[in-house]
């Protein structure tokens, strides 16, 4: 009677405790770069051409975006991060947490600059204008929103990928930033309300 031999394949490795491989990671993902740059290649390009569509197709969409994120973010994401185990968490941030630092940037500097030069167009900057007043309320909430966006989400973003490159991350303090990070992104996606009741309220009159 002929033996049969049959192969196995190697099992994939694993690493201590059984625990499938840590996610390669990036902290600033490369792929994105050339699409923020075309991004803003091209809001340059609109304010330089001085066209009001151009300018006003770079704020809305670049405003939109904001604001669906910020909300979806700390509204959707937030809440269901919230229920996950630690290391699910890990996972997670390890792929959501790169692309927003490219994105969130982006952005608030395409939504910044392309409302600033299209409140000039319009004539709104001027004190005499009767809905002056909107556009500076809509400046100092949009002012405080970047603020936020810059100076709390950013930095909390990189402390969580910086930890996630250390040999051994620590799971609780990854929870703790990204908590900081969910909940900061609904307190400005709260304020992105007050912004469309603003900009509705001007692209009626």
């Amino acid at each position: 009677m002929t033996d049969v031999t049959v192969a196995v394949p190697d099992a994939p490795a694993v690493t201590d405790a059984g625990s499938p491989p840590k996610p390669a990671l990036q902290i600033v993902p490369v792929r994105g770069l050339p699409i923020v740059g075309v991004a803003l290649v091209a809001l340059v390009v609109a304010i330089a051409s001085n066209k009001l569509w151009a300018i006003d197709f770079f704020h809305v969409v670049g405003g939109g975006l904001w604001t669906a994120i910020d909300l979806f973010v700390g509204f959707v994401v937030g809440p269901i991060l919230g229920r996950l185990s630690i290391p699910a968490r890990m996972e997670f941030s390890a792929r959501f947490m790169p692309k927003m630092v490219l994105l969130m940037p982006t952005l608030v500097i395409s939504t910044l600059t392309a409302g600033f030069q299209l409140a000039r167009h319009t004539g709104f900057l001027l004190s005499s204008h009767p809905y002056h007043a909107w556009v500076v309320a809509s400046m100092i909430v949009v002012g405080v929103m970047a603020v936020i966006a810059i100076g709390i989400l950013e930095p909390a973003n990189l402390a969580v990928l910086f930890e996630l490159k250390k040999p051994n991350p620590d799971g609780e303090l990854i929870g703790r930033l990204m908590k900081r990070f969910i909940y900061t992104a609904g307190v400005t996606g709260a304020m992105q309300i007050a912004t469309l009741v603003i900009m509705t309220r001007l692209a009626s009159s």
